[in-house]
């Protein structure tokens, strides 16, 4: 016994002196801010919009890193208010054919008053606008302890996926490591202390539900809910979060709703969550069986090794793109002080951090299997969140997913070709009961549940695009990929979504014009209080998209000719793109852009990105247009709509108005009202505001744009670098063609191409400067990989008779090599 005894105390003195190490080491890390892809901090966050995310697609956390209190604000993908069921308004199509009669007649304030009548803002009882996506609750653990504070330090370290607060308190140094496990399905917490018996704590769970009730059963904490009734649907999401505490040392008692921990050396909580949602149709699963399965295989293994499985698993996506843009003394600061200073500061590495935060989150709220990332991403601690955190997808949904094939994601797109599957089905509904049309389509909104109609009535929700836009993503990874396993296993979406076009489109009177009627140009007004047109420049440039990509596809699969060669048959009599008397590229049919319209949209330039219709070297006259446009609009505006520009003025090439709209987004935001000023929180969400992650997923879309391009025939080396970044390096960026792209620049311009094919084929690289380097050629006419073919656009209608285009496009070289799977090709400039 004695001896044992001494073994203890020797065990628990080595214990210490480790700890002690650890601390001194993370301190010394902490002064000398050696890890760049960490976000920072001095202080707990004082509110929401200042604690740091966790998530592993399907479980999302804020930490708050709080000190008397530590706070766990928990998310799971599939709590959402209501219960399956769809939105169709039938009686729409009773009065289409004069709405349209109206619109072609030009008498749109009547075609908008009586698409109002049977589609209003006040919702029809028994209809529903979408149900809100909703929070679980959060985990407390509140500590007995009130001496004085030193030392505090908390983190997000990105590279790891791994939350760290740290401080000194009455002589005793204490740290917490929390992650979302991307491979044990828990989110897991380590409390330590570097003295024997020193932490005591009490952990409780809460929850805003009206159904929410805490128990403990068996030494584990069980907070069970229901999710909301929300208009005219019943909440029927059960689910089951558990709370489990492993301690090394001290001794663990439990009240009625909480767990008491007494004198431990080291604790390790598991929170794991379990809900009934099977899929959108059905509720079937047992939440206990999914909280406890997870749980009790979390707790059978060590901390390490659950940190170490969940490192490897996440460092499999997020090691595969390292972005250098230089760093100075900015980096020393805190990140909320960055933040502050970046306006005004020369701190390149806060860009590199924002870019690779964007990434980080689409890894933790996207992942095979789950819902895809909705407005909020996975994090919401609200029961009715602004805008019902749903899926807006005339523009929002969509961005989330923009870096998923660049920045080398592409696995994380997943979720979302789930969701376009469900929504051909749902939105069959829609085609056929609201338009006599056969496919599929939805309109500007939709959520756990598929609606496919419409939300919010006429004025903001009569908009039949939704699945336009959505079917890009499938059509965008078959570019990246060449995998025509997938295009065949979606090709019947593609086309559902072209039959509903191809049945939908009218005749416009004065032009003989095929277009979409009645539809608009999102959530934008062409005269007060009417939005309701017909062939908007949008529709037109989506139904372009949707055309050639099933024509392309039949190309490619080698089936569907005849359908084909029907669609084929349609393009020419689309809308051609206009230019209007102000030499702006017209929103609208009709020339009615206001020189004054500073509206968030700016839907008529999906044409240049994320579409590639407008190029600054095949139509010079549509890129001078759509930059008149774009100037006009202005750069201020919400979070998103930044982030949206960005990419824009990295098509038009000119990286450095690129870059005044990342300082302008990475400006403070504070509080969470509702405006259109943008700026970015201090844990670096985008705030519209209030938070919306779509900004988040803009800007680092925007900057892989800046860096790379492949949309316009060929493989673009820094198309849009702006002045600022004239030294630095980035490695695995994808290109169309399943190629994998690295670079290094000095002085403004590239220094060396690092090129890996996993698909074989023609690579023709586009650059500023001449290249050299083994088989390589000057290129000419198309480029012959169809993966990098680029549209037919038609000769836009030009209106101002003195209207001349100024492309502004730079001289460049281009080079094709010819290569085979697995290939590296290395280039250098020639200089």
């Amino acid at each position: 016994m004695i001896m044992y005894l001494r073994t203890l105390r020797l065990r628990t003195a080595a214990l210490a002196i480790l700890l002690v190490c650890s601390y001194a080491l993370h301190s010394q890390e902490q002064g000398n801010a050696e890890n760049p892809m960490a976000l920072w901090y001095t202080a707990p966050a004082a509110n929401w919009n200042e604690a740091l995310p966790l998530g592993n697609g399907r479980l999302g956390a804020m930490v708050y890193g709080g000190i008397d209190t530590a706070v766990l604000q928990l998310n799971v993908e599939t709590v959402w208010a209501g219960e399956p069921g769809n939105n169709i308004v039938p009686e729409l199509l009773d009065v289409l054919p004069e709405i349209r009669r109206l619109i072609f007649a030009d008498e749109h304030k009547a075609a908008q008053e009586l698409a109002n009548s049977v589609l209003p803002w006040d919702l029809q009882k028994g209809n529903n606008y979408g149900m809100p996506y909703q929070t679980v609750g959060d985990l407390r653990v509140i500590f007995a302890n009130d001496t004085p504070l030193d030392d505090y330090y908390r983190e997000l370290d990105i590279a790891r996926a791994l939350s760290t607060v740290s401080y000194r308190r009455g002589g005793v140094n204490y740290k917490r490591e929390t992650f979302a496990s991307l491979t044990d399905n828990v989110i897991v917490m380590e409390l330590t202390a570097d003295q024997h018996a020193s932490l005591s704590f009490r952990v409780e769970l809460d929850s805003p539900h009206p159904s929410g009730s805490v128990e403990v059963e068996e030494d584990r904490l069980a907070l069970r809910g229901t999710s909301s009734d929300f208009e005219s649907k019943t909440g029927r999401v059960d689910f089951t979060t558990r709370v489990a505490a492993k301690l090394t040392g001290g001794r663990m008692e439990a009240t009625d709703s909480s767990l008491v921990v007494t004198a431990a050396d080291t604790v390790v909580l598991f929170v794991s969550t379990g809900t009934n949602f099977f899929d959108y149709q059905h509720l079937t699963a047992k939440p206990d069986d999914r909280a406890d399965s997870a749980l009790d295989a979390a707790y059978a293994q060590p901390f390490d090794t659950l940190k170490e499985h969940h490192r490897a698993a996440y460092a499999n996506y997020f090691d595969r793109v390292q972005l250098d843009l230089g760093s100075t003394e900015a980096v020393t600061a805190p990140t909320d002080e960055r933040l502050a200073a970046f306006g005004e500061a020369d701190d390149p590495q806060l860009a590199a951090l924002y870019f690779q935060f964007g990434r980080y989150l689409l890894i933790s709220s996207s992942q095979p299997g789950t819902q895809p990332a909705n407005l909020q991403g996975i994090w919401n601690r609200q029961l009715t969140p602004p805008w019902d955190s749903k899926y807006t997808v005339n523009i929002n949904a969509e961005m989330n997913y923009w870096p998923a094939e660049p920045t080398n994601l592409s696995e994380l797109h997943e979720p979302l070709f789930g969701m376009v599957r469900d929504i051909s089905r749902s939105g069959r509904a829609s085609a056929d009961s609201m338009y006599a049309a056969r496919g599929w389509n939805i309109h500007h909104n939709t959520d756990a549940w598929r609606i496919a109609g419409v939300v919010d009535g006429a004025f903001y929700g009569l908009w039949p695009s939704g699945g336009a836009w959505l079917s890009q993503h499938l059509w965008q990874h078959y570019l990246y990929s060449g995998d025509t396993a997938f295009l065949r296993e979606y090709y019947p979406i593609l086309k559902g979504a072209a039959l509903f076009y191809k049945d939908n489109l009218q005749t416009e009177p004065e032009h003989g014009w095929r277009v979409i009627s009645p539809s608009m140009s999102p959530e934008n007004a062409h005269h007060d209080g009417v939005s309701i047109a017909a062939g908007t420049t949008m529709d037109n440039q989506l139904v372009h998209d949707v055309f050639a990509n099933v024509i392309q596809a039949s190309a490619a699969l080698g089936t569907d000719g005849e359908f084909a060669d029907s669609l084929a048959q349609l393009m020419p009599q689309l809308a051609p793109m206009q230019i209007g008397r102000w030499g702006q590229l017209q929103e609208w049919m009709h020339d009615w852009d206001r020189q004054d319209d500073r509206h968030r949209h700016v839907s008529h330039l999906y044409g240049l990105y994320p579409s590639n219709q407008i190029s600054p070297y095949r139509t010079p006259e549509l890129l001078t247009a759509a930059r008149t446009s774009l100037e006009a609009r202005g750069d201020e505006s919400t979070g998103w709509s930044m982030g949206w520009k960005v990419n824009l003025w990295a098509r038009f090439l000119d990286g450095d108005h690129a870059l005044e709209l990342i300082r302008d987004q990475l400006k403070p935001a504070t509080g969470d009202g509702f405006g259109e000023r943008g700026g970015t929180y201090n844990n670096l969400f985008d705030a519209h505001p209030p938070f919306q992650i779509d900004g988040n997923f803009g800007c680092t879309s925007g900057i892989a744009e800046m860096l790379l391009q492949s949309h316009d025939g060929a493989v673009h080396i820094l198309p849009a670098l702006p002045t600022a970044w004239s030294e630095g390096s980035v490695t695995g960026l994808r290109a169309r063609g399943g190629f994998e792209v690295g670079l290094r620049w000095t002085n403004g311009a590239v220094d060396t191409v690092t090129v890996r094919s996993a698909l074989g084929g023609n690579l023709r690289i586009r650059t500023y400067v001449p290249l050299t380097g083994a088989a390589l050629r000057e290129a000419s006419g198309d480029n012959p990989n169809p993966l990098f073919a680029v549209p037919t656009v038609a000769p836009p209608v030009i209106r101002p008779e003195s209207y001349r285009a100024d492309a502004r496009a730079p001289r460049v070289y281009e080079y094709d090599v010819t290569t085979s799977a697995g290939d590296v090709v290395t280039l250098t400039a020639d200089r």
